[in-house]
């Protein structure tokens, strides 16, 4: 009998956030379904009704399911489809507040990978230093900063 080894480095995930529109978005856009039910009046009240509380929830339920997600997992950040190794990081920082809208607009790195979502207060800023790599920072949008910038340093003592 022969035993199999597993050859896969065990991958942990230490950091999972969903970039989830904010609930003033997820109401703008439940706010198509009355819109559709007032165009299908004319066909039926009843089917308008349901139409448009159909297309609310459709809208509503892809909205939050195809929003990004940002993972540490292991040694890998996961930004949206977009992963980078750790060890090509630097030392994040972390922004919240009036540094973050500007980290977001005025100060944005002109050369870097972002994955900035409204609604979202806090914004992370990652140094890529891999010099191949065109892009010289992740800049990314999190509820908590802190949390994602010491999953993000775990990684990098693990890696």
């Amino acid at each position: 009998m022969r035993l199999m080894q597993n050859t896969e480095r065990a991958t942990s995930e230490t950091y999972r956030e969903r970039l989830t529109p904010s609930l003033w978005m997820l109401v703008t856009i439940a706010l198509a379904g009355p819109m559709v039910s007032l165009v299908f009046v004319p066909v039926g009240a009843e089917f308008a009704l349901l139409l448009g509380a159909a297309v609310s929830l459709v809208l509503v339920s892809l909205s939050i399911m195809l929003s990004p997600k940002l993972r540490v997992v292991g040694t890998v950040l996961h930004a949206g489809r977009a992963h980078i190794d750790a060890r090509w990081l630097g030392e994040p920082e972390e922004f919240v507040g009036d540094d973050a809208r500007d980290r977001r607009t005025r100060d944005i790195a002109r050369d870097g990978w972002h994955l900035l979502r409204g609604g979202i207060d806090g914004v992370i800023v990652v140094p890529v230093t891999d010099p191949a790599d065109p892009m010289r920072s992740w800049t990314l949008s999190t509820r908590t900063p802190d949390r994602l910038a010491a999953a993000i340093r775990d990684a990098r003592a693990a890696a």
